[in-house]
């Protein structure tokens, strides 16, 4: 199975299943002599571990990390860096009844087309518990960037429901469990996913990840865009089924006059924009302005409600999903783009030194 790796000049490849005995990742390309330690990493994972609320997944994973290679004294060493996490809450018995019969909505039916075989406990490698490395990698991502680059998500959208962006406060996103920037909208999205649990159903949601401090001429032109690197990034996330660049598919209403982000004199040559449609990428080329990035995931597939499918076979039978599911799996994928976000820009970062020297 090809395709298990992301990224050029910081590059990370994971590996393992949902209820296999662990999950990890190598990450090549990380510099020499960045002060690390499994701290720096937890930190991160700790944001998107499940069983949080009531309204994420009740598995329950202390997801605690260990690095096995690469660093040594508190310093990376320039070689690759591992990164290992024991799965310690598997019930590989909730998939026993439906070993035979295809999720509809998940990966469950084209994993077999594609293979022959199938993990069907959680999904295997298809399963959301993969994203648990991202984050690590994202967590030395950031390391690579250093701190004059912030990279913060926030939860959007839940169903029907979006935030009051005339309420947008950047402190209440760490206040709830929902990464939401606007208390308003807390007890809408409360009483919105307590009636889809109680009823085995699920919600999509939109994620909104921002990065300020990037540094303008990242990114290359035509095949590389660093646009087009993030738009891949978002969506190689479990159930993510779209993303938008800075005003996005609203930029069709517009004029060109409307979405021309003007430039007036600044100080120290650096321009001043009057606006940022453009999402902080103009020609696949940061900008220097915010870099906003939005995507889309769509409802969880596991629900309790009865759905019609085919089993191995090929017969027509129905299937409920049991186990531990999240009612919104939008929620915990907040800190997952913000990782992809990191790994973009920390790979762009290291390629563009390569290339410019600065």
């Amino acid at each position: 199975m090809p395709g298990n790796s992301f990224g050029h000049a910081f590059r990370f490849t994971t590996w393992g299943e949902s209820h296999g005995p662990e999950i990890g990742c190598v990450i090549d390309g990380v510099p020499p002599r960045i002060a690390l330690a499994e701290p720096d990493i937890q930190h991160w994972l700790d944001r998107r571990r499940p069983g949080q609320s009531r309204f994420t997944s009740q598995r329950r994973e202390p997801d605690q990390v260990r690095i096995t290679s690469g660093v040594f004294e508190g310093m990376t060493t320039g070689t690759p860096l591992a990164l290992i996490i024991a799965n310690q809450d598997q019930r590989g018995r909730d998939y026993d009844d439906i070993k035979d019969k295809f999720r509809p909505a998940h990966a469950d039916y084209t994993y077999w087309r594609k293979y022959g075989i199938r993990d069907y406990r959680g999904g295997g490698r298809a399963s959301a518990r993969e994203t648990a490395m991202r984050v690590a990698a994202g967590a030395v991502a950031r390391k690579v960037l250093g701190e004059a680059v912030a990279i913060q998500g926030a939860l959007i959208q839940i169903g029907a429901h979006g935030v009051g962006r005339d309420r947008w406060d950047w402190d209440q996103v760490a206040r709830n469990p929902f990464w939401c920037p606007d208390a308003e909208s807390v007890p809408v999205w409360e009483r919105a996913l307590d009636d889809v649990r109680k009823r085995g159903l699920s919600l999509g949601a939109v994620v909104e990840v921002v990065a300020r401090g990037v540094p303008a001429g990242l990114g290359e032109p035509v095949y590389d865009k660093l646009d087009g690197d993030l738009a891949k990034a978002m969506m190689t996330i479990n159930a993510v089924k779209g993303v938008e660049i800075g005003a996005g598919f609203a930029a069709a209403a517009m004029t060109g006059e409307d979405g021309a982000d003007e430039m007036r004199a600044g100080e120290g040559g650096v321009p001043r924009f009057l606006s940022n449609h453009a999402g902080g990428v103009l020609g696949g080329i940061s900008s220097g302005q915010d870099i906003v990035v939005r995507f889309v995931v769509k409802p969880t597939s596991s629900i309790l409600v009865p759905r019609r499918t085919i089993d191995i076979g090929g017969r027509d039978t129905e299937i409920v999903t049991k186990g531990r599911h999240d009612p919104c799996v939008g929620i915990r994928a907040v800190p997952v783009g913000e990782a992809m976000m990191a790994c973009t820009l920390a790979d762009h970062l290291l390629r563009h030194r390569a290339q410019a020297g600065d």
